[in-house]
């Protein structure tokens, strides 16, 4: 039977930072002259782990959590998905309107500029439908083979089939 543990080398996967309550044994086994490796078999942490809490130490004077780096950002998860759902139901929108919209439903003051780039992360862009030549009954009853044998054609082509 495998008991509940909270030793770091048991997980899988990626874990999270360990709490300073683990970090301040490992600073005190560095400044007794412990080896990095006699420090990792003592606490039961892995090696790199040992590594990396010692090395911030060093570097920062600290082992608590930094703020993140660059800017928060402006639109939220739920900001987001209403702005995908507006798009999704007309794409044929600008992006002034979508902005609009964001900004009566959520409160949230945006530039049509911050709209198309939340846009283009989501993987819509502005582009315009290709124009295909309507279906008509004489081109639906000649079939498929009809479609492959045109498929080439240029635009005089279809112009004289569909206005003759």
């Amino acid at each position: 039977m495998q008991t509940a543990s909270t030793n770091i080398g048991e997980r899988m996967g990626r874990s999270q930072e360990l709490s300073d309550s683990k970090c301040g044994p490992v600073i005190g086994g560095h400044l007794g002259n412990k080896s990095i490796r006699d420090i990792s078999w003592l606490l039961n942490i892995p090696l790199s782990t040992v590594s990396g809490i010692i090395t911030k130490w060093k570097q920062l004077g600290t082992t608590a959590t930094q703020p993140p780096s660059g800017r928060p950002r402006h639109m939220t998860g739920r900001g987001q998905r209403m702005l995908k759902r507006t798009v999704r139901r007309s794409r044929q929108l600008s992006a002034e309107s979508p902005a609009k919209d964001l900004q009566t439903w959520c409160g949230l003051q945006m530039s049509p500029t911050t709209v198309r780039r939340e846009l283009h992360g989501m993987g819509f862009h502005g582009r315009a439908a290709a124009s295909k030549p309507s279906i008509t009954k004489c081109n639906a009853k000649r079939g498929m083979q009809w479609c492959k044998a045109c498929r080439h054609w240029t635009l005089e082509q279809w112009r004289r089939v569909l206005w003759s």
